[in-house]
């Protein structure tokens, strides 16, 4: 392993993912039941959540393919500078068009770990560039870990309302938003610092080349692009499975264990903070377990295993059992984020890489903006279980799916290579 250090821009951008992450752990507590305690329904609930997210998907393709032509930090400003806008609305109103706007902006809520919602495809490319392909998988680890510390910590701030004796939802939960929109204010500053070399993907034109020279350069080209683009495909139908999966539960559990239970912001801030802290430190120890197993075996194991737990979840008689299980499942599950980032990464080159991480992103963004809106559907019918037994039957499938694609390059001791 590679023991070169860290490059400053990577240190800052690890900065910006711990920062963002508190604003973001907060939000998986607080954004649900804010709305509840506003007495929308959970159809209604899961429909701006997905909304949310087919803002993002749409976004998300775009972003990739100019940030690899126009530069990846302009891109994290905007989202920075977005969420600080998104929350200062949020704090000063409940009318129901404006917070649809600022959840569907922001994407409030949604509990991305620290990542930059639509624009994380500039980030991932901007970070990969800096980063030595043998370190990705440790570094994107490290950086998968800060962000779940983080969330960590936002989700025991998500408890503040439960402490407040306000009987205005806004009143209490106003707090909350400002810390969102202070954090990603110094985000935009750490940003504004970050100094970004700009990569020609043209051709060198300063020397002379004969025709089949530039023929054979040229077939050379076609070809890695082929394999390119097969690998960029192929992860993306492996990652459908697994993005309906994440939409149905992951934005939903909070007000899941609050119809379900009976469960107070303060126990469900508890629960999610221990869960996404034993996330963080797994996460390390999955970057570890990458380099001994492979980095694709550690991934489907964890799948395995997460989606065993998931599918006893809903069966618990009490909050504390459930919960105690929640926090295991998310720790083998998510702790692997940062493995399956530094694979989507390097797929390609540098100069296509935002397209290969935005692509990544789609394939899982799209099919997850359904899930809260089935998920809503099926609370508000009393059926609470069976959001939760699905995730766990798709994500079971797609860890044999995920082996079966990419199982190889373990065997081949290599990571995917253009």
């Amino acid at each position: 392993m590679s023991k070169v250090p860290m490059h400053d821009n990577v240190k800052k951008l690890i900065a910006i993912r711990a920062l963002r992450s508190v604003g973001q752990g907060a939000m998986v507590v607080d954004l649900t039941l804010y709305l509840k305690d506003l007495h929308w329904s959970g159809v209604a609930i899961g429909g701006v959540t997905s909304a949310a997210g087919l803002v993002g998907a749409a976004l998300i393709l775009v972003v990739g393919i100019l940030s690899d032509r126009i530069g990846r930090r302009p891109f994290l400003l905007v989202y920075e500078a977005l969420t600080v806008i998104s929350a200062c609305v949020a704090s000063l109103t409940t009318y129901g068009v404006w917070l649809v706007l600022v959840i569907v902006i922001a994407g409030f809520g949604r509990g991305q770990s620290g990542a930059a919602g639509p624009f994380s495809p500039a980030e991932q490319a901007l970070l990969a560039r800096y980063v030595d392909r043998i370190d990705r998988g440790r570094v994107f680890s490290l950086n998968n870990a800060v962000g779940f510390v983080g969330m960590a910590l936002g989700a025991l701030l998500g408890g503040w309302p439960a402490l407040q004796t306000h009987t205005a939802p806004l009143l209490a939960y106003r707090p909350v938003f400002w810390v969102v929109a202070v954090l990603s204010l110094v985000c935009v500053a750490i940003v504004w610092q970050i100094r970004e070399e700009k990569t020609d993907a043209r051709p060198d034109s300063s020397r002379a080349e004969s025709p089949a020279t530039a023929e054979t350069l040229a077939q050379a080209e076609r070809q890695i692009r082929k394999k390119e683009n097969r690998n960029m495909a192929t992860l993306a139908m492996v990652n459908i499975l697994n993005g309906l999966a994440v939409g149905l539960t992951g934005p939903m559990m909070a007000y899941w264990f609050s119809i379900r239970y009976g469960a107070s912001t303060a126990q469900i801030g508890a629960t999610l903070a221990i869960s996404f802290l034993l996330t963080g430190l797994f996460s390390i120890v999955s970057g570890r377990m990458a380099s001994r197993v492979g980095m694709v075996k550690s991934v489907t194991w964890m799948r395995v295993i997460g989606s065993a737990v998931m599918l006893a979840l809903p069966f618990m008689p009490n909050f504390a059992l459930a919960s105690a299980l929640f926090v295991i499942r998310s720790a083998v599950n998510r702790g692997t984020q940062g493995n399956r980032n530094a694979l989507s990464a390097s797929l390609t080159r540098d100069k296509r890489r935002g397209l290969a991480t935005s692509i990544n992103a789609l394939s899982m963004r799209l099919p997850s903006s359904l899930g809260p809106t089935i998920s809503g559907y099926l609370f508000d019918a009393d059926l609470l279980s069976l959001p939760l037994i699905l995730t766990a039957v798709l994500q079971l499938v797609n860890a044999g799916l995920y082996q079966w694609a990419f199982g190889r390059m373990d065997r081949e001791g290599r990571e995917p290579a253009a």
